[in-house]
């Protein structure tokens, strides 16, 4: 055997001891074992958050010695994890690139008494909840302290003592940060912080103060430290939270200002697929169940936008169709749009045309004579509309019966003396307006000004008085 061939079959063996070592090093799945002695036979939990909310990954039973294990041959996704007791406290802990690890400590203190076995991104986190509980405890009791303060000099030392607890733990992060940069925890914390705001407000070419600056400045930075392409920060109570805040708090509750900050989310998103599903989903359910009137459009935007494009790849087809005609239904109705025509025929036979109505309001109802909650309603509607009329109200009832039978149709009329209403029906089947205006049940009342656009729909009958007066005093 020549030289050459012997140094080959050296190399081999000596990659191969290697790439050996380096598989036994190599641990698939996870195993995390949680020993409370006082928990003997038991029934515990492994739990983790995503977005805004905490979901069950695990279910356990401890031995009698108070040893729980959760195993499994696949790695849990990253991110802060939570045990759960059976009375439902719980602490946390973080589960990344360990895996297999293990922790000892006590039902009534766990953070206080708790010990690490082989995770050192764990053992760092305790640290850091340790000393956060212990600045905690101080603050809370000098804020009890500030309560009863006698002289302002005590109350400003108390509050100096607090700020210095903030400051500390403030600090406590900005080391951590710099000692281990390349731990999950690192990136939890770099998200935590809000905006600081400049101290110097600019000045307008008018020479006076920028009075939004501060809140432009905060808004336009508040999700500069969330890293959108890292789907850990979803099972963390980060993320979520921030979105939240984001979306509904600090943007404005009007359909345009919601959809570009939807947009400008959804953007950051799009490197991670995780996050990108999370995202759409979150904002589209939000304002798909949203009970303030008008945002719907956000809903329709989002469909619009993501669902019929064919950008959730999470949905299937029955799904997505499902969704997709619910925004078909919602869209001709939009607060903000013109009134689909309608044009049906009265009790005596006359076309009567949405459009022409002449009046400055129109009050458009879709009733049925033989709905118990209509049978109560439209008595009650016939009654604010006069009493609105009376004192000056310049608006007509367009009443559509959504049945057929015209003989309880005009029965009812009758009865309830709505012969002043513009009452028409769709007996010919002309019409779709269940489709244009999202009818499914009744009775369902819109408010259209002179123009005939929407300005209000699915409001209650005791919503129109307070409703006309905003809308003539240009309120809303």
């Amino acid at each position: 055997m020549n030289i050459c061939a012997k140094l080959r079959i050296i190399l081999f063996i000596l990659f191969s001891a290697v790439l050996s070592q380096f598989s036994m090093g190599q641990k698939t799945g996870h195993q995390i074992i949680v020993h409370i002695p006082e928990m003997k036979d038991t029934t515990c939990f492994l739990a983790n958050y995503y977005g805004d909310k905490q979901y069950i990954v695990d279910t356990v039973r401890s031995d009698r010695n108070g040893t729980a294990v959760f195993n499994g041959k696949k790695m849990l996704p990253g991110g802060i994890y939570l045990f759960v007791f059976p009375d439902k406290h719980y602490f946390e802990m973080i589960v990344d690139r360990e895996q297999y690890f293990t922790i000892e400590t006590s039902w009534s203190d766990p953070i206080r008494d708790m010990k690490v076995k082989d995770s050192r991104d764990n053992q760092l986190f305790y640290d850091y909840l340790r000393t956060a509980i212990e600045l905690q405890r101080k603050s809370l009791k000098w804020d009890d302290s500030l309560k009863v303060a006698k002289t302002k000099e005590d109350s400003s030392n108390l509050r100096e003592q607090t700020k210095k607890n903030e400051e500390e733990l403030m600090a406590y992060r900005e080391k951590y940060l710099s000692d281990y940069p390349e731990t999950f925890l690192a990136k939890v914390f770099k998200s935590m912080p809000e905006p600081e705001i400049p101290k110097e407000t600019p000045t307008l070419p008018n020479g006076k103060k920028d009075s939004l600056f501060a809140y432009h400045y905060f808004k336009d930075h508040f999700l500069d430290n969330i890293d959108f392409q890292d789907s850990r920060l979803l099972r963390t109570p980060i993320l979520g939270s921030k979105l939240k805040k984001y979306i509904q708090d600090i943007t404005p509750q009007i359909p345009d200002s919601i959809d570009k900050a939807a947009d400008l989310v959804v953007a950051k998103a799009k490197g991670d697929s995780e996050v990108f599903k999370y995202v759409v989903w979150w904002i589209t359910y939000t304002y798909e169940t949203s009970k303030i009137m008008g945002l719907d459009a956000v809903f329709v935007h989002m469909v619009e936008n993501y669902y019929i494009p064919g950008q959730a790849y999470w949905m299937d087809s029955a799904s997505l169709s499902k969704i997709t005609d619910r925004a078909r239904k919602i869209a001709p109705n939009l607060i903000g749009s013109t009134a689909p025509e309608i044009a049906l025929k009265d009790s005596i036979g006359n076309w009567e045309i949405l459009s022409k109505v002449p009046a400055k309001f129109t009050i458009l109802v879709f009733w049925d004579p033989d709905c118990s909650h209509c049978q109560k309603e439209i008595p009650k509607l016939k009654h604010v509309t006069d009493s609105l009329k009376k004192n000056g109200s310049d608006l007509k009832v367009y009443a559509i019966d959504i049945e057929v039978e015209e003989s309880k149709w005009k029965k009812f009329i009758r009865d309830n003396k709505l012969g002043d209403w513009i009452n028409v029906n769709d007996a010919q089947h002309l019409s779709n307006f269940r489709q244009l205006y999202d009818i499914y049940s009744t009775p369902v009342i819109y408010i259209l000004d002179e123009k005939k656009v929407i300005r209000a729909k699915r409001i209650s009958v005791e919503q129109i008085p307070e409703l006309l007066d905003r809308l003539g005093k240009g309120k809303i």
